[in-house]
């Protein structure tokens, strides 16, 4: 059961229209390393996870990833809002806008269309953990990347709060990890 509150996590307050920017930072919603695969990786994962507390940990970053597909969809909205067809045309956004004009379509910056092909959930408790603790630094990389094209400071504020969460949701894997191990050498299993 999910509880919606109905504000962004940390707010969003994007004053200046950047399209072109807007087409880098989209690739957090829908791209290989984007807040949707995770979102669908840990809460697809949490089934199979044989052990409360690491379940319970893949539930609640989960959920926070569903809050990150909000802000990020936020974020591009707001970079994108009431554009002039010269600002589309000058931006290079005019390819993303023939398809979807200006409505959040999860994509990566490539173009390529969302797949869930972009996320793994193996049913193996090491495995799992370990694509986990990968695809956090991987999306924390993509952060710091759009950090180095952004110079917008309410872009920038927003996209280093995701950042943030990416490191500390690689502490919490990492934990989980590091419990699960200890867990399978009391009991014999092979870790």
């Amino acid at each position: 059961m999910f509880a919606y509150e109905k504000k962004l996590q940390y707010p969003v307050n994007i004053k200046q229209p950047n399209p072109k920017l807007a087409k880098a930072i989209i690739t957090q919603l829908g791209g290989p390393d984007g807040e949707l695969g995770a979102a669908l990786r840990y809460l697809s994962q949490r089934y199979a996870m044989p052990y409360g507390e690491v379940s319970g940990i893949l539930t609640d970053i989960g959920t926070e990833e569903l809050g990150h597909v909000e802000m990020i969809s936020t974020i591009v909205y707001q970079l994108t809002r009431n554009l002039t067809p010269e600002e589309i045309k000058r931006s290079g956004f005019d390819t993303y806008f023939v398809d979807h004009t200006t409505g959040i379509y999860p994509i990566a910056a490539s173009g390529q269309p969302f797949t869930a092909s972009f996320f793994q959930s193996a049913g193996d408790v090491i495995t799992d953990l370990t694509e986990d603790l990968a695809a956090e630094q991987k999306a924390r990389t993509t952060y710091d990347n759009i950090l180095r094209l952004a110079d917008d400071y309410d872009v920038r504020d927003a996209i280093r709060f995701l950042r943030q969460r990416e490191l500390v949701h690689f502490q919490r894997f990492g934990e989980a990890f590091r419990t699960e191990k200890l867990f399978c050498q009391k009991q014999n299993v092979p870790a």
